[in-house]
């Protein structure tokens, strides 16, 4: 898979395109910031996040999973697991790796310092699922890096579950409305938005809650599931009580918002 790169390029675009659409059809919320500076600063983010790997990373978690299938590193590698059945166990233990990874990252002071960047948006929508401190991209690679190794992933697989899970995160942030039956059924498998809607609320019991990114079935089992907002969606304030000036949503505030006061 020489062309990885352009794969997940061509689904990130087409993502972004298709849930920029649907909000603009149908908004969920009314935005309290202006959109097109909080674009620009959130895909400009995106931007710097990717020549940040690019340059300090040895090696990515595709890199990793041709080294391992090459070298026959990993559980899935050892025990010659078929392609399909690599493809499946990869998908939803790394999908559950993210779930608790999100969880340690709320709970350990550090980590959240530099997670409360994702949180500081003050509107949700589709750029706020890619909207991440290089710090946290960073050791984020590291762990799927070392994940891939342990398991073994097939670079198919690796390629594969970052493309669900960029895609699930721009349609689950995404500021549209989800008809409510409709909802109701797609979020006892998958994350919806008026379901990680709630992960963004400025009240801190729901902030801490429905931490999941593709699949809704680790917040049930780890009873962290929330089913609604207890102000409803209209009437939840999005982001943190702190970093609430207009300028937070620049990029140089919010590279620096891990290193200024906060809880």
């Amino acid at each position: 898979m020489d062309n990885q790169t352009s794969i997940r390029l061509v689904f990130f675009a087409v993502g972004l395109l298709l849930c920029g659409l649907w909000e603009f059809v149908s908004p969920r919320k009314p935005l309290t910031r202006n959109k097109w500076v909080r674009w620009a600063n959130n895909l400009g983010l995106v931007g710097l996040n990717s020549l940040c790997l690019a340059l300090m990373m040895p090696i990515l978690a595709f890199g990793a999973a041709v080294y391992a299938e090459q070298y026959c590193i990993g559980v899935f590698n050892f025990f010659a697991v078929p392609l399909w059945l690599n493809l499946i166990l990869s998908v939803i233990l790394l999908d559950a790796l993210i779930y608790f990874q999100h969880r340690v990252f709320h709970s350990v002071p550090f980590l959240w310092r530099l997670h409360r960047t994702h949180h500081a948006d003050q509107d949700i929508d589709v750029t706020t699922g890619a909207r991440f401190h290089p710090i946290e991209i960073l050791l984020s690679m590291w762990i799927k890096v070392v994940a891939v190794f342990l398991l073994g992933v097939s670079p198919v697989a690796i390629v594969l579950f970052e493309i669900i899970l960029n895609v699930s995160a721009m349609f689950n942030h995404s500021n549209a409305k989800l008809p409510y039956r409709y909802d109701q059924r797609l979020r006892q498998l998958i994350v919806t938005p008026d379901m990680h809607r709630i992960h963004h609320s400025v009240i801190e019991k729901e902030t801490h809650s429905n931490f999941g990114f593709f699949l809704s079935v680790w917040d049930r089992w780890f009873a962290s599931y929330q089913e609604a907002p207890e102000k409803g969606h209209q009437g939840m304030t999005i982001g943190l009580p702190y970093f609430r000036r207009r300028q937070e949503q620049h990029l140089w505030h919010m590279l620096t918002q891990p290193f200024r006061n906060g809880k």
